[in-house]
């Protein structure tokens, strides 16, 4: 099989503080062109994970969807004279974990969920097309919230219920700089656990609080995210996505509205871009909340 990093490209957004971009390429599938969670998950809406590098010393922010991206991001950092790694996990889901065993040797932090989660759902990752085995799990446990140093730079690990109940979010107060992970995402968010959007809504208000300046998400634009990322308006266009979604979930008339007429003041303020495929995204999170809410099918 090709190099799946064939693609990936290393951006700087700011000084130390590296992104490893891959994907949003038209017409590029990477594993193949049957339904798969790389091409169709992670691939055709774009990813990246990122490092913070200070001497021989780097910390990084998920291990990216494949060995070979894993691989790649790890030989980029030995490049620049690193020797020792730290490995954050923004939370449990494929395209977050799928390169673990490239830092198996390293410290693998994560919050205590996460590290359940990954253990209730070994088999199940085992299983995935394309498969993640072995699932190497974190070694180093926190809850709530947790202070690291990098060099200079304090980085804090923040535990939050968006997305996924077991979502860290590494933030870097005395600039400002918050690597979101899949809590926020352009244009809009993946929902995974429709039952939880009141609660997501809710941390995504608490998340509004910090004082962040600039963010940078796993699912992006390559060129916002080279550029220094997004401003704080990110998580109002999240969080009135899914307060829209919730409200007319059961309208039949929803169906007929494509995602980029229902984000359009969002786009229109320059909060979030318009990205086509996620009109497939929009439709699921539409399915998903519905099921969740037992709305019928005549809804649909």
């Amino acid at each position: 099989m090709p190099n799946l990093a064939a693609t990936m490209t290393v951006l700087e957004p700011y000084p130390g503080l590296y992104a490893y971009y891959d994907g949003r390429i038209p017409g590029k599938r990477l594993y193949s062109e049957a339904k798969n969670w790389l091409d169709d998950g992670a691939y055709s809406l774009g990813i990246a994970t990122y490092a913070l590098v200070s001497g021989h010393e780097a910390m990084l922010y998920d291990s990216h969807t494949s060995l070979d991206h894993a691989r790649a991001v790890r030989n980029h950092l030995e490049g620049l004279g690193v020797i020792s790694i730290r490995l954050v996990l923004s939370h449990w889901h494929t395209d977050h974990i799928a390169g673990n065993a490239i830092f198996a040797d390293c410290e693998i932090i994560a919050n205590k969920l996460t590290a359940r989660t990954l253990i209730e759902n070994v088999k199940t990752l085992a299983h995935k097309t394309p498969p993640i085995n072995p699932v190497v799990m974190p070694n180093r446990l926190f809850e709530g919230q947790m202070t690291l140093q990098l060099g200079e730079r304090t980085v804090e690990l923040l535990q939050f219920d968006i997305h996924s109940a077991d979502g860290t979010v590494l933030f870097l107060r005395d600039e400002g700089i918050l690597l979101a992970g899949d809590t926020l995402e352009d244009p809009i968010t993946y929902i995974s656990e429709p039952q939880h959007i009141a609660t997501h809504i809710a941390e995504l208000d608490r998340l509004k609080t910090l004082p962040i300046r600039r963010i940078l998400p796993d699912h992006g634009e390559r060129e916002r995210i080279a550029s220094g990322g997004y401003a704080p308006s990110l998580i109002d266009a999240n969080r009135d996505y899914l307060q829209r979604l919730l409200g007319q979930v059961e309208d039949p008339a929803l169906d007929k509205q494509t995602l980029r007429d229902f984000v359009a003041q969002d786009t229109a303020a320059g909060h979030i871009i318009y990205f086509e495929p996620y009109e497939t995204v929009h439709r699921a999170n539409i399915a998903e909340v519905r099921q969740a809410h037992g709305i019928g099918a005549d809804h649909a």
